[in-house]
């Protein structure tokens, strides 16, 4: 599978190693950082332990700036499950310039396009106070055991989306609501036009919703690491208008 994290504004793609180098803030009375790799490890293991009927395919990480370099950090820890086609995701974010609280989200892959489906609500768990990372353990169980019943109904959303046709007029126009709700930036309609004409993979060729769907998504890959999150959950509430 290719990358699933296209980095603009100013970010740039990291390595583990690399994040773990970035120097941690000075704690103080009210703010206690979370080191990243810390954030990252506690993640991957609680998913390990929770998921097991997925197999670990890999992560993806992502640095970018605030006043100084490299405040901000973004990663997609990538899991496989049983069904061939979609896959198990979650997000992770956080900062050291308090720009962003800690934050996760869990949802699907399409493996075919190497695409996020994030069906469910980025939930942003903590501040950067007292007691931060034990608390940050707790909610990512409770992320992850919510999630899975979000993941089942996104399956389910796949076998909708791919028994709907879909005509270019009714594709147009849906990528036309996209651009008026500002959920995608004008080259990303670009993008999707020409994945929606042009499809590169042969499974996206039968004129549905799910090949719509998957278009749209495609085009999110420029978006900015802090709002990809949000972006995905958009577009899916409103591709499911149309099922």
């Amino acid at each position: 599978m290719n990358t699933t994290m296209m980095i603009h504004c100013g970010g740039r793609k990291a390595s583990f190693e690399e994040i773990s180098a970035v120097p941690l803030p000075e704690e103080t009375n009210t703010y206690k950082p979370v080191p990243f790799q810390d954030l990252i490890m506690n993640t991957r293991q609680i998913a390990d332990d929770l998921l097991k009927d997925y197999s670990f395919v890999k992560d993806n990480y992502a640095l970018a700036g605030g006043p100084n370099k490299d405040q901000r950090m973004f990663g997609v820890l990538q899991y496989e499950a049983d069904d061939s086609e979609m896959g198990y995701a979650i997000g992770i974010r956080s900062s050291y310039d308090k720009s962003i609280t800690n934050g996760f989200c869990a949802g699907g892959q399409v493996f075919v396009c190497d695409n996020l489906a994030f069906s469910g609500s980025v939930t942003y768990m903590r501040k950067h106070t007292k007691n931060v990372l034990e608390d940050l353990k707790e909610k990512m169980v409770t992320t992850i055991y919510n999630s899975k019943d979000n993941f089942k109904s996104l399956l389910d959303d796949r076998e909708t989306m791919s028994n709907i046709e879909i005509s270019d007029k009714k594709a147009y126009s849906f990528m036309g609501r996209l651009r008026g709700y500002n959920v995608i930036k004008p080259r990303q309609l670009e993008r999707a036009l020409q994945c929606w004409r042009d499809p590169a993979n042969d499974d996206f060729k039968p004129r549905n919703l799910w090949s719509l769907y998957n278009a749209c998504t495609e085009s999110l890959k420029s978006t900015p690491p802090n709002k990809i999150l949000e972006k995905h959950i958009a577009l899916h509430k409103n591709t499911m208008y149309l099922a």
